[in-house]
């Protein structure tokens, strides 16, 4: 008598069935259009906050080397990054320079301290009447007080600004900028 068995191997699949697959990219699509608006918004009020940091650190590398110089410090926009040459647009970028005579004009012996490149993201910064801001060896700004607004796509609900005034003080808001 033989004894005969049928024995069953393992059998080895590689891959996956078309429904785990169908239902993977199920998944898959949910949680993208779900999480792409979200990180779209993250990356909008990454950039800003980043924007409105880096003109935020010029002032204060601009007030703080006014008072270790004893002498006048200022901050400009400028579109090439060796003259104060922006009007009152801060877009295209700005300088901050050690002013010896407080004129705000970068002039022969008058050091550049820093140069930041134009804003990124087609977002805008712009200042109601401030073509630059002189700092004095006291830490104050020559001039009135003025708002730098800075502004994406999304407008003045999601603008920053800096509130700068006659003192010298400056604080950052967010939500209270000119988009116009």
């Amino acid at each position: 008598m033989s004894n005969s068995c049928i024995s069953y191997e393992a059998i080895q699949q590689n891959g996956f069935t078309l429904i785990e697959l169908i239902v993977t990219l199920s998944v898959v699509s949910i949680l993208l259009s779900v999480a792409a608006p979200s990180y779209r918004t993250f990356v909008q009020d990454s950039l800003l906050s980043a924007q409105n940091n880096s003109f935020y650190s010029a002032l204060a590398l601009a007030k703080s080397e006014a008072i270790r110089r004893s002498s006048f410090a200022t901050v400009c926009p400028s579109t090439n990054g060796t003259g104060c040459t922006g009007g009152k647009i801060w877009s295209n970028g700005w300088l901050v320079f050690a002013d010896d005579n407080g004129n705000g004009i970068v002039e022969a012996g008058e050091q550049i301290l820093q140069v930041n490149a134009a804003l990124s993201g087609g977002n805008t910064m712009k200042s109601a009447a401030r073509t630059r801001v002189t700092f004095s060896a006291s830490g104050f700004s020559s001039g009135y007080a003025d708002t730098f607004s800075l502004c994406d796509s999304r407008g003045a609900s999601h603008s920053k600004a800096i509130v700068l005034n006659n003192q010298g003080r400056f604080r950052s808001e967010t939500g209270t900028g000119a988009c116009s």
